[in-house]
């Protein structure tokens, strides 16, 4: 008797507390949120992972689409579920609770990436989706059972975003691994035994510099270490004398055109050779190559180097290190540009801001300067990218949107531009109308500088950033672009003159044909070949029409042999196509895999030797030449 009435109790406080609704829950609009939820977010992804939808990445829509699904259960069981109000405000607290303490534990390439915002698009649809399975199934159940269920499926939704680390984004997809699995780096450092081979030497007397030291300035980065090389042999120092043949970014003229190679595209017949291949440290930097040396960054651990190896056999020469680390979330760590050859010196600019002059043979220090104090600018979302270009006896290098010039021999601080943030573009040098200047895409949108001094010739606004280099046509037009967070936005076509001492810019025509978001481009023939987001695609620079668009290579990079209408596309995947540059179609040759791991990184075709590197490994590749 009494056990009944203590029963009956109960019953009376749980009604009282959880009072039954008036109306059955409308379930259903739930239920089709969570259908259409996990197509989204789950099943579409699979099925056709490289697809576009009205020109946005597949994986993009997908990670929005899913959140915004999650988001939409989130609105229904609130306003329209006919809950009770204690289970759908309880339900909100308890998830809201969840992603903060999974956001607290989740390592940090998740927890920071998206500006802290992917943890919430990644962790959304799978709670949302537990609190649709739990109004479902557990219903009729008591109160006490049906919070310890939803606390327990929550629990089950995030629990795996903190047992994961990601290696940042490729094709707009995280890459996401075990937390306790180590990163391509750490397996670097862990196995690295590959002693340096200095250039053989006849004395140990230090090589000759303008500067015997590096720059006391006090704003001067310190170089705690590079690595010890005897000064090189007459042969050596012979060999620093010669023109490069491939002095730095994209190539003579940061265009990646390579004129005078013709090689043969039946690669199943004669494919390319592997030289070598070696492990390499993280970072986005291409190549510089002069007679059997090239040149190239990387970050390994807590030191971010310029690093020297031999052409012939990848065997490591010498090794400058910095003791910083750059390191973002969708990118990883290390240096984004890559090193210019002058003289005998090597030039690099480090992520954080770092610009050294170092000897060519050996790597020790001529100058080095810290260019984010001196021109007073943070170190952008994804870290200074600027590749160093040599104009007389000036390097200028871009901290984000902002050019500094330094005089080659000392380091000393020339001239500023005007200050701009953001823009990873790096100074291109061109001529119109007779008139040599430096522009860079950035600040406004595209600016042009004196060399001497650094006085403003121009600028064109486009609002938005940019990653890529600006063209420019026989006729002396330039061709710029600009991208958002979501991609490329379109490529633009300036005709820029001089007329009474004053410069006038005016744009001819804006296309979408076209959208590079770091990929740069290249003209041949009156058309621009690049990447539409992550399509290849060709426009009419007459008019910015589209010719064509076909082949998937994710966010590539490429070179044109113009004795051959021919493009040597290197994919995200790796893969290296050779692609017709002709306007009538799409055509793809042949493809060969050369890397494993995502790939940004810019080739190099030096006579017949292909480099090719991304952020674990670098391979040298000898292409058949075809002969004349």
């Amino acid at each position: 008797m009494q056990e009944k009435e203590t029963n009956a109790f109960a019953e009376k406080v749980e009604n009282a507390s959880f009072p039954i609704s008036q109306k059955p829950w409308r379930l259903w609009p739930g239920i089709v949120l969570a259908i259409v939820l996990a197509l989204v977010a789950y099943v579409m992804p699979r099925i056709a992972p490289d697809q576009d939808i009205f020109g946005f990445p597949l994986g993009m829509i997908s990670a929005i689409g899913g959140a915004v699904c999650g988001l939409a259960i989130v609105v229904w069981w609130v306003f329209f579920s006919r809950a009770r109000w204690i289970e759908r405000l309880g339900a909100m607290l308890m998830m809201a609770v969840a992603l903060l303490v999974t956001k607290l534990l989740a390592h940090a390439s998740i927890a920071g990436a998206g500006r802290g915002m992917l943890i919430f698009f990644a962790a959304i649809p799978g709670v949302s989706l537990a609190l649709i399975v739990w109004a479902v199934a557990t219903r009729r159940l008591s109160p006490s059972v049906r919070w310890a269920a939803l606390a327990g499926l929550i629990l089950l939704a995030c629990a795996p975003w903190t047992l994961l680390r990601t290696e940042g984004v490729s094709n707009t997809v995280s890459q996401y691994r075990w937390r306790w699995t180590p990163t391509a780096e750490e397996r670097l450092l862990a196995q690295a035994n590959d002693e340096l081979k200095p250039l053989p030497a006849e004395t140990t007397t230090p090589a000759a510099s303008p500067s015997a030291s590096p720059s006391t300035s006090p704003t001067a980065s310190p170089s705690p270490g590079a690595s010890v090389a005897a000064s090189p042999s007459p042969s050596a120092a012979a060999t620093a004398e010669k023109p490069a043949e491939w002095p730095g970014f994209r190539g003579q003229n940061r265009d990646s055109v390579i004129r005078g190679v013709r090689i043969k595209t039946d690669w199943a017949a004669a494919p390319p050779v592997e030289m070598w291949r070696k492990k390499i440290g993280p970072g986005w930097s291409s190549f510089a190559v002069r007679g059997d040396l090239l040149y190239t960054q990387e970050q390994r651990g807590e030191e971010e180097l310029v690093a020297c190896y031999k052409l012939s056999s990848g065997e490591p020469v010498w090794r400058h290190k910095d003791a910083v680390r750059f390191w973002e979330s969708n990118a990883g760590a290390g240096p984004r540009a890559t090193p210019t050859l002058h003289g005998n010196h090597v030039y690099s600019f480090g992520a954080t801001g770092i610009l050294n002059a170092l000897d060519a043979t050996n790597g020790k220090v001529i100058w080095t300067r810290n260019v984010a104090s001196d021109t007073k600018q943070k170190v952008p979302e994804w870290g200074f990218a600027s590749s160093p270009l040599i104009v007389n006896d000036a390097v200028i290098v871009a901290a984000a949107s902002t050019l500094a010039a330094y005089e080659l021999a000392t380091g000393k601080p020339r001239w500023q531009g005007p200050s701009y943030s953001g823009g990873y573009s790096s100074p291109q040098r061109v001529t119109i109308d007779g008139v040599e200047q430096i522009v860079l895409l950035g600040g406004p949108g595209a600016i042009s500088l004196a060399p001497a001094d650094g006085k403003l010739l121009w600028e064109h606004k486009w609002e938005g950033a940019s990653i890529t280099q600006p063209a420019v046509t026989p006729d002396g037009d330039i061709i710029i672009n600009a991208l958002a967070t979501s991609g490329g936005i379109g490529t633009r076509r300036l005709d820029v003159k001089q007329a009474a001492g004053k410069w006038a810019v005016e744009e001819k025509w804006t296309s979408n044909g076209l959208k590079p978001y770091f990929n740069d481009f290249v003209v041949h023939k009156g058309f621009a070949y690049g990447f539409d987001n992550n399509i290849l695609a060709s426009i009419d620079l007459a008019d910015g029409k589209r010719k064509w668009k076909g082949g998937r290579y994710g966010n590539g990079q490429m070179v044109l042999l113009p004795e051959q209408d021919l493009l040597l596309v290197l994919s995200e995947e790796g893969d290296l196509a050779l692609v017709s540059a002709t306007t009538d179609q799409y055509k793809e040759i042949a493809k060969f895999h050369v890397l494993e791991g995502k790939t940004w990184n810019h080739p190099a075709l030096v006579g017949d030797v292909l480099l090719v590197r991304n952020g674990e490994e670098m391979a040298a590749f000898r292409l058949t030449r075809e002969k004349s």
